[in-house]
């Protein structure tokens, strides 16, 4: 191994364990549907404000048409039990076929689901200003939740509808391709362009290089089980999940 490659290795280990170690101070809480103004929308307002990506509202709150949807899945994330960012995504099938990418993309997708292929379509990832300098792994702590999403529902991709500027960080991490060309998004007003990650050949690769996106069986049921909406706010397991996994190895 050339030195290179040693202090590349050794610097994603730190990152790793300093990623896990945050987690011990981290909590996810599924958003009940019933609460038209729970904090994490506010967040959404606050942040596109700030970018000036919407137009002003007197409730200032930001949620639309997907939010209602019974294969929608919203979560705040916490820190210190403060909310510091949040991220939404929907489980995708022919029988529940409605979601933000399949509304920009359908002459893409639909082929997918047709042929069987099921999908997670993250997005609303929003996160508070201070928090964001603060903590600048917390994309990582974000999408973790959408990482447990493809473990627990039977995917074959995660579908990403990316700003330009972050699809680096997508092709790095989750090994995602382009799959659709830009378009306008929702009521955004910026475009994005479609990226798919195919689960199964990227999942032990991605647990393999960044271990805090493991998750035991349990927090993943307690985050998307049925009627799991109103439980208090969940614990991550990735150190426990890496942990058992070594024990598997040796035994």
């Amino acid at each position: 191994m050339s030195e290179a490659t040693e202090q590349a290795t050794g610097a994603s280990s730190r990152f790793a364990t300093t990623l896990i170690d945050l987690l011990d101070r981290v909590r996810y809480r599924r958003v009940s549907e019933n609460e038209q103004f729970d904090p994490i929308y506010r967040l959404r307002y606050e942040a596109y404000r700030r970018e000036d990506f919407i137009p002003f509202n007197s409730q200032g709150v930001t949620r639309d048409e997907f939010d209602d949807l019974p294969n929608c899945y919203c979560f705040g994330v916490y820190i210190d039990d403060r909310l510091v960012s949040s991220l939404r995504f929907h489980h995708v099938t022919s029988q529940t076929p409605h979601s933000p990418c399949m509304s920009v993309w359908p002459d893409i997708l639909r082929p997918h689901l047709d042929a069987g292929r099921n999908f997670i379509d993250p997005g609303r990832f929003t996160a508070d200003f201070d928090a964001s300098l603060a903590f600048p792994a917390l994309p990582y702590l974000t999408l973790r939740l959408a990482a447990m999403a493809c473990e627990y529902f039977p995917v074959v991709y995660c579908m990403s509808a990316v700003r330009p500027e972050h699809t680096a960080f997508y092709r790095r991490v989750f090994g995602a391709k382009p799959l659709g060309d830009q378009r306008s998004y929702a009521n955004l007003a910026f475009p994005m362009q479609l990226y798919a990650a195919e689960v199964p050949v990227i999942r032990d690769m991605v647990a393999r290089r960044y271990p805090f996106f493991m998750s035991t069986p349990d927090e993943r049921e307690a985050l998307f089980g049925s009627g799991q909406p109103n439980v208090p706010a969940i614990a991550p397991t990735a150190r426990l999940a890496q942990r058992l996994e070594e024990l598997e190895k040796v035994g």
